[in-house]
């Protein structure tokens, strides 16, 4: 596995648990499939910044990681359409990538991820009933504007 797709499995743990030692990372680590060392560990956690805390290992916060989705979304978004379990998002020409961005770090727990072209941003849904509630969520946002 690559050192990308690593970091992310990490982060996806800590952020779903409390994880308190590297010794208990690796173990939930080795319950997907990833079997790493203790080197490989700390140096994971160094690169991605990670912290202890009382709660268990941690993502420094950055202050502000860009402007909100909801504000791309009422400036730059101009149709959404549902397409099984996918939503079909269009924008201005040039903004698809930097609107897919600003809903990537909202992390919203019914987007698998999302793929931008220039003007055209796919966003990935588990299934078709929450494409369905993506695209009534998507609606309302633009409803505001």
């Amino acid at each position: 596995m690559s050192k990308s797709y690593r970091h992310g499995q990490i982060l996806r743990i800590i952020r779903s648990k409390s994880v308190h030692t590297q010794d208990e990372l690796a173990r939930c680590l080795k319950t997907i499939g990833l079997a790493t060392t203790q080197v490989t560990l700390s140096r994971d956690v160094r690169e991605l910044g990670l912290v202890k805390t009382p709660e268990g290992y941690r993502e420094i916060t950055h202050e502000e990681t860009g402007p909100a989705f909801r504000l791309l979304a009422a400036e730059f978004l101009h149709d959404i359409r549902a397409a099984s379990n996918l939503v079909v998002l269009k924008t201005a020409p040039g903004h698809a990538n930097s609107v897919a961005v600003a809903l990537d770090n909202e992390e919203w727990k019914e987007v698998v991820g999302t793929i931008a072209g220039d003007d055209t941003i796919l966003v990935i849904a588990p299934d078709e009933k929450t494409a369905a509630h993506l695209c009534k969520r998507f609606h309302k946002l633009l409803e505001g504007r």
